[in-house]
């Protein structure tokens, strides 16, 4: 048996009776290794920028589900993702062909650190990624209390090829034509975009940018715990390095409990 958001709930199995199902509306395949999707979005669901959900499709009588960041603002209408294609991935290889229409699962719970609450008050909020991790700051960049906490944003992604980057320039130009954002933003947000693997204007890996000078110099400071804050978001690696140069500079890792100066996520999909 096939089922969906027509299934009366008497007649869903135990498993699904946790979720909601939501009808995809758009999907976007930037690369033959990304793509995006929007979906319905619950009108009882709350979230802050920058969290995750749990979403996924059903399986049988279960979900099969992964944590995903929110790319969408806490004010959107619709949720938005932007995701991996892995060929062998359970989910994610699946995930790739849907199309509008199509229905995912969602448990309607979001949490995360990636967020203003764990952040002490600052100047400079920076946002760094790697790969399908700027997902959660998509979400933070285009939140009027970004700007309201801080004087300048600084979104840096790293990426192996040139066109892995479309979708972090697509959301700058996109907050650049939006009804109301430009006069809310105003100068305030920078993208740097770099790649590891073909050849581009900007190249290497963030972790070098800020050991050998070059982040200052494209910034116009280094990292300064007086007036930085931080979020990282990518690869367990990523993570690990980042999260070391900032413990070097003075900073204090944050959390929802214990605001800091700089905060992970720890998340990951197949």
């Amino acid at each position: 048996m096939t089922y969906s958001s027509a299934t009366p709930l008497e007649d869903l199995p135990r498993g699904l009776q946790g979720v909601v199902f939501l009808k995809v509306t758009s999907v976007t395949h930037w690369t033959d290794r990304t793509f995006s999707f929007t979906c319905e979005r619950p009108e009882t669901l709350r979230f802050r920028s920058g969290e995750f959900a749990m979403i996924g499709l059903v399986d049988g009588e279960r979900p099969l589900l992964r944590a995903y960041s929110i790319a969408s603002p806490a004010w959107d209408d619709e949720l938005e993702f932007y995701s991996i294609k892995v060929e062998e991935g359970p989910l994610t290889s699946r995930l790739r062909h849907l199309k509008v229409g199509d229905e995912i699962v969602m448990r309607a719970k979001p949490v995360g650190t990636l967020v203003h609450d764990a952040l002490t008050p600052g100047k400079r909020l920076i946002l760094f990624s790697t790969g399908t991790g700027i997902a959660p700051f998509a979400s933070v960049i285009r939140d009027p209390e970004t700007y309201e906490k801080f004087d300048e944003v600084i979104l840096t992604q790293t990426c192996r090829e040139v066109a892995e980057l479309d979708y972090g320039r697509h959301l700058i130009s996109g907050i650049a034509d939006h009804e109301f954002l430009p006069e809310i933003v105003g100068n305030k947000l920078r993208f740097i975009g770099t790649t590891t693997r073909e050849p581009s204007q900007l190249m290497g890996r963030m972790t070098d940018w800020l050991r050998d000078g070059r982040f200052a110099e494209a910034t116009g400071a280094p990292l300064d715990p007086a007036t930085d804050r931080v979020m990282i978001c990518g690869s367990l690696d990523m993570l690990r390095d980042h999260k070391q140069i900032c413990e070097d500079a003075g900073m204090r890792e944050g959390s929802n409990s214990a605001p800091g100066d700089f905060v992970i996520e720890k998340a990951f999909v197949d």
